[in-house]
Order: C-alpha cells, then structure tokens, then sequence
C-alpha cells in the first residue's frame, strides 16, 4: 500500500503547468533549458496559453515535435497533454455552420 501511495504522488507532481510554473519548475522538464524557459516566461507575460497551438505560436523555437516531447516529460497547458483535445469543441465547430446554412 505505501509503494501505492509514494508511486501515485510521484506521478501527480510529475506535471508541469506551463501557465503557472517558475523558472525552476520550467527547467526541470527534460529539454527545457534556461532560454527556452526565459522565452516561455517572456511569451506568458501577455497572457496565459489557451492551449498548446497558442504555446508554440508564441514561443521561439517551439513546435509540435518539441511540444510533443515536452508533454511526453510532464508539461501540460491547461491541465491538458499535447495531442488532447477538448470532446466538446469538434461538435460545436460542426454545429454553428449548420445552423447559419438552414436560414
């Protein structure tokens, strides 16, 4: 039971936040270094990151094979993993034209 215990707070503090973490927790992310963390700093001085297409538009030197690696070490954006998308926006994109053509 203590095994179960210790393996579950390890898996819960392994995330890393990108709209809330510190230069220290940024850098703890496997292949986050100190510039790319300055730059994700940098980029969130605007605002938070509404989701990860929004965190590698803004920061240099991100893209989707860098923000799949770094989801896959623990960083998240809204709580989501790279790759996650919201269940409830692909029905809603779908519905709103539908709606407009009948009138």
């Amino acid at each position: 039971m203590a095994l179960v215990a210790v393996s579950a707070c390890t898996l819960a503090s392994a995330a890393t936040e990108v709209n809330t973490a510190s230069v220290a927790d940024l850098d703890g992310v496997k292949g986050i270094g100190p510039a790319l963390s300055a730059r994700i700093l940098k980029a969130r001085e605007t605002g938070s990151f509404q989701s990860w297409a929004d965190l590698f538009g803004r920061v240099q030197g991100m893209g989707k094979a860098s923000a799949a690696r770094l989801s896959a070490e623990g960083l998240t954006v809204n709580g989501a993993a790279f790759g996650d998308a919201p269940a409830s926006a692909a029905p809603q994109a779908l519905a709103r034209p539908a709606s407009g053509a009948s009138r």
